[in-house]
């Protein structure tokens, strides 16, 4: 029974995180594919270059907020399933794993055969709920380096990379410093396409457009 709750709880998770935000509103607003624009991803960086700040600001925030979902479920599993169910000492684990699976359903899309964006808002969202010092640190870390350099994609992996750090100077349980490692590499890796601008100073800044249409994972 244990497994099957918990078999539960992740789809659930997959399921809060596949919700294509992006692509739903450049349909609704513009009858678009957003895949088939600027860099093909369907976050809130290539949501404002496609539809302007305000569908960017609620992209964001609804993206983030499957983050918050995902472990808000993982808490909420406990007061609605039977009693002794799941070991409460489980917990922090299954939060864990239910913000990997928001993850990995934000740039797996089942809606999209399996293609999104790059999971920055929805990590941040899931690192706002687990540890609120280690979300908001990574915050100010993401918003200080775009302030200087007016490049997301930078800005993000920064941030990604400030986490791993930060999991182990923020106590917190076991599970949340991995989760803290793993999303950081897993944020790097599905940034592969904007390192390579990087390198060759092609990268565009907040309000630019890209040079050349280039579609990503």
């Amino acid at each position: 029974m244990e497994w099957m709750w918990c078999g539960l709880l992740m789809l659930l998770a997959y399921l809060l995180g596949s919700i294509p935000t992006g692509y739903t509103a450049a349909k609704l607003l513009k009858g678009i594919d957003i895949r088939d624009e600027g860099s093909g991803s369907i976050g809130a960086t290539n949501v404002l270059r496609t539809l302007g700040k305000g569908p960017a600001v609620v992209v964001l925030l609804v993206d983030t907020l499957k983050g918050v979902g995902a472990i808000a479920l993982a808490s909420a599993f406990y007061a609605v399933i039977p009693p002794d169910s799941l070991p409460l000492d489980w917990q922090p684990w299954l939060a864990a794993a239910a913000g990997i699976m928001a993850i990995l359903g934000h740039s797996r899309s089942i809606w999209l055969n399996f293609a999104g964006g790059k999971s920055v808002a929805t990590s941040l969202g899931v690192l706002l709920a687990m540890s609120l010092p280690v979300g908001l640190s990574a915050l100010v870390i993401f918003l200080a380096v775009l302030g200087i350099s007016r490049i997301v994609s930078l800005s993000s992996m920064t941030a990604a990379v400030a986490v791993a750090v930060l999991s182990f100077i923020f106590p917190q349980p076991l599970p949340y410093d991995l989760f803290g490692l793993a999303a950081g590499i897993y944020v790097i890796w599905r940034h592969r396409s904007n390192i390579e601008r990087l390198l060759s100073g092609t990268e565009p800044q907040i309000g630019q457009k890209l040079p050349t249409q280039t579609v990503s994972e």
